[in-house]
Formats: structure tokens, C-alpha cells, sequence
């Protein structure tokens, strides 16, 4: 799988995980001189609390388009450490 952005690469990885009809991307996936850290948050009954990322690539900001669970859940515990992307960020 891989997550695209603006024309850029943002995670590829072949053990992805799904939830929710997300696709879960390791860590270690991630090209992460392109995310920047967001303080927003926020919760889901099942997985617990999400903390987000912004993206920025090809001179433009896509703020909090990616997600993860750092202490999720006991239900969730698969994706711990996981991102996940929306708004624009396309996943195939």
C-alpha cells in the first residue's frame, strides 16, 4: 500500500493494517521529513485517543491528514504506533 499526497510519497508498506475501513501504515513506513506534529487530538470510544499530523509537500500544508493511536486501547492494541491518512491523502 501506499499513501500519496501532492504528488509525493508519504508511506508505502505491505503490512498495513485495516480498521475502520483504514489502512494502518507502520511507523517505519512513514518519510517523516514530510509530517509535522499537530496538537490536535481526539478520541474514539473503542481505540482510545488520536493524536495527529500535518503533511507538507510541494509548497502546501495538509493539516491533520494523518492520525495514530500511541497508548491505544486494549481492543485497538494492533495499530499502536500505526498511521493512518484522510482528507485528500490517497491510499492504494
Amino acid at each position: 500500500m501506499r499513501a500519496t499526497w501532492n504528488g509525493v510519497t508519504l508511506a508505502e508498506s505491505g503490512e498495513t493494517v485495516v480498521v475502520d475501513g483504514n489502512h494502518y501504515f507502520p511507523a517505519s513506513s512513514l518519510r517523516m521529513e514530510y509530517f509535522e506534529r499537530s496538537k490536535t487530538t481526539s478520541v474514539c470510544g473503542w481505540k482510545g485517543k488520536a493524536s495527529y499530523y500535518s503533511v507538507r509537500a510541494g509548497g502546501s500544508t495538509n493539516r491533520d491528514c494523518a492520525w495514530c493511536y500511541e497508548d491505544p486501547n486494549e481492543a485497538a492494541e494492533k495499530i499502536r504506533g500505526m498511521v493512518a491518512f484522510w482528507n485528500g491523502v490517497t491510499v492504494e
